[in-house]
């Protein structure tokens, strides 16, 4: 396979704390020999295992990098045993713009791995991952939230695995991060992402779910801050003690967790997150807009549990994630 464009000016290998980027050409109007630069941390301290942190795979999530820039920023090498890399945001283009997907190709990063070395700059980067940053890491964690169109309990999670033994570690790590809610996460369309390339590969990943709507607050930036130093505690890379915070597990055992819009609308929202949730109970209300005087629809749940997220625009398109429903499994 061709190699890749992407050249890094950071050297994976050596000692000590390292700025700089992960430069793809990228010829364009305004620059016939432009790059895109991708901000990149690397503080390495002897031996010991790696951990690779990204923030910004959907660029209208901002935990990750709020916490992931902190971290750079404030690293130092006799604070690490082994090796951290940090992308703050992995999709950096998207991050600039304040949206999903790229406004170069339109890519969403977490639906295009493998990727590929001779394709859109989405799929470049996706395989720079794919093919160098992974192979490199025994733990991955990839900051996550709502983004601009929905809204979430904050959660750290994992993924139920074949492999027992790597869930198990997965889902140790998520106890450590100390999120209120931790989850055993279920993916509506696994196929292309991030998470589903390392977990083949067979390193241990973790993800988050911090908020949403566009933005982030004290309370959701202080869990990503918090919960990434008692990860990375817990996985025998940064030095100290695990601060112990208490958790609830939830757990996404099927597809009834998810309800969608079949029709669009004025979005009317009938419970808030936390709240519990009977099957067949009306979840949030779908108010016609072309004309008064006409009936709503209503989104009824297809099971018990309670409200992890919901849509945050007000108005909804057929076919939307309305609500998500997790079971309280343990704490």
């Amino acid at each position: 396979m061709r190699a890749s464009p992407i050249s890094p000016t950071v050297d994976f290998s050596a000692e000590g704390v390292q700025h700089g980027f992960l430069r793809l050409p990228y010829s364009r109007d305004d620059s016939a020999w432009g790059s895109v630069t991708i901000p990149v941390t690397v503080v390495k301290n002897g031996e010991g295992p790696t951990a690779l942190l990204t923030g910004g795979n959907h660029g209208d999530e901002y935990e990750g990098p709020i916490a992931l820039f902190d971290l750079a920023r404030t690293l130092r090498a006799e604070d690490v045993s082994g090796r951290i890399i940090i992308v703050p945001a992995m999709n950096y283009p998207a991050f600039l713009a304040g949206t999903r997907t790229s406004p170069i190709d339109r890519g969403n990063m977490n639906r295009s791995f493998p990727g590929a070395p001779d394709g859109t700059v989405t799929q470049k980067i996706a395989d720079y991952f794919q093919r160098t940053l992974l192979p490199l890491a025994d733990v991955v964690l990839d900051f996550h939230s709502g983004g601009k169109t929905l809204d979430f309990l904050p959660f750290c999670a994992a993924h139920i695995l074949p492999d027992k033994a790597q869930e198990a570690k997965a889902f140790d790590l998520v106890s450590a991060f100390g999120a209120p809610w931790s989850m055993k996460m279920l993916e509506i369309d696994a196929v292309g992402m991030y998470d589903t390339a390392a977990e083949e590969m067979g390193k241990v990943f973790v993800t988050t779910e911090l908020g949403g709507g566009g933005t982030a607050t004290a309370r959701s930036a202080g869990i990503a801050k918090a919960g990434v130093a008692n990860m990375l505690r817990a996985a025998g890379i940064f030095k100290g003690p695990v601060e112990s915070k208490k958790t609830t597990w939830l757990d996404m055992p099927d597809g009834n967790c998810f309800s969608f819009a079949e029709d669009g609308g004025l979005l009317e929202p009938l419970f808030d997150l936390g709240d519990t949730v009977r099957k067949d109970d009306a979840v949030a209300r779908i108010h016609p807009v072309g004309r008064t005087g006409v009936q709503p629809l209503d989104i009824t749940a297809r099971m018990d549990g309670i409200l992890v997220a919901r849509h945050f625009p007000g108005l909804v398109k057929s076919g939307d994630c309305v609500s998500v429903l997790a079971t309280i499994v343990g704490e």
